[in-house]
């Protein structure tokens, strides 16, 4: 531990003397000053753990001199040094920023006992200040490891959506790769309609997973060749019900089970399951409805080659408040064709959930 250091602001000569060497002889180390505008130039230079200043002197009192140095370092303690008669403005000097005070003529013992409590005053303050700041340092260190922790998690839930979303297309393979394109589709426009950022990996998932349902639809009606009858069309109809029920199991996927129970409703209330209407409709599913329409347009299917941009934007446009959210028709509808043929010719690489960022 380093040598404390007292600086002794007095008039008196013999009485700095007898001061330093009774603090020197506790083994402190002293420097003097016979006024407070000399105490201003020494303390710079000697750095003092504490000052220990008379109150009454030429030039600069001891007032004058805490009010300086109160600007200059208040972590310093100033012990003020007083007559009995001057007791008045030693309380003053307390109110302005002083530690504590002593009376003259006074004790070694009360000497010693004052300024040992100003330098342990001082210390807990310093320790409480490093404490402070170790632990300030320790929280963000602990909340850039949760952070991480909580991002590789976030990327383990995501890269088993993926695997769950290639199992559907090896099931489904007629719509091969639907679920990339309809997730970035999804996004694209929910980024448009400047939705809060928060929001958008849930209707990622949402999107990515609509179709989840169907991993429990039969072959013989999922992959039917030709047009569904009746019966079949009822039974197709089930995976919104099923998909909502496998999601709402999994606590971080539930707000996006909501969007995928929703997302074969129409807005004018003539969709399924629930025959929800306008915004009734989760408005992630009435943003999805749009992608996913999109993209049916736009792909190959075995009845038919697929239908150009143009055509797919003049056919949403068209179904505007029956099978579409106008609102949300609006803002797809002022993004440039330009942009979604990019966006699909970049989605010809293999497309993650955490690519959304960069849409």
């Amino acid at each position: 531990m380093e040598t404390e250091k007292i600086l002794i602001v007095d008039d008196e000569e013999p009485i700095r003397e007898v001061v330093s060497t009774m603090l020197e002889a506790q083994g402190f180390q002293c420097a003097t000053a016979y006024n407070g505008r000399v105490a201003q130039e020494m303390i710079p230079k000697f750095a003092p753990d504490l000052v220990l200043s008379d109150m009454i002197m030429p030039e600069m009192d001891g007032i004058r001199l805490l009010e300086w140095l109160r600007e200059y370092d208040p972590d310093v303690p100033v012990i003020m040094v007083t007559a009995m008669h001057d007791i008045t403005t030693a309380l003053e000097a307390i109110r302005r920023g002083a530690y504590d005070y002593i009376l003259k003529p006074f004790e070694k013992d009360q000497l010693f006992l004052g300024v040992r409590r100003a330098l342990q005053h001082r210390r807990l303050v310093f320790e409480n200040r490093n404490y402070q700041r170790n632990l300030e340092q320790l929280v963000e260190e602990r909340t850039a490891q949760l952070s991480g922790a909580l991002t590789q998690l976030e990327q383990s839930y995501d890269d088993t959506l993926e695997a769950l979303g290639s199992a559907l297309d090896l099931r489904d393979a007629e719509t091969e790769g639907h679920c990339q394109r309809v997730t970035a589709f999804t996004i694209y426009i929910a980024k448009a309609m400047k939705l809060a950022p928060e929001s958008l990996p849930v209707l990622a998932r949402a999107a990515f997973l609509h179709d989840i349902g169907k991993m429990a639809i039969p072959d013989v009606v999922l992959r039917k060749p030709g047009p569904l009858d009746d019966a079949e069309k009822q039974i197709m109809r089930t995976h919104c019900d099923i998909g909502y029920n496998m999601l709402t199991r999994i606590p971080f996927l539930r707000d996006a089970a909501e969007i995928v129970l929703a997302h074969q409703e129409f807005f004018d209330g003539t969709g399924y399951p629930r025959g929800l209407k306008g915004e009734e409709i989760p408005l992630g599913a009435r943003i999805f409805a749009i992608a996913d329409a999109m993209d049916a347009m736009i792909s190959d299917r075995p009845y038919r080659k697929a239908l150009s941009l143009t055509h797919a934007r003049d056919e949403i446009l068209r179904c505007a408040g029956t099978q579409f959210d106008p609102r949300v028709v609006e803002v797809f509808h002022a993004i440039p064709e330009s942009d979604w043929a990019e966006l699909r010719r970049n989605l010809e690489s293999p497309f993650r959930l955490a690519h959304i960022h960069n849409l």
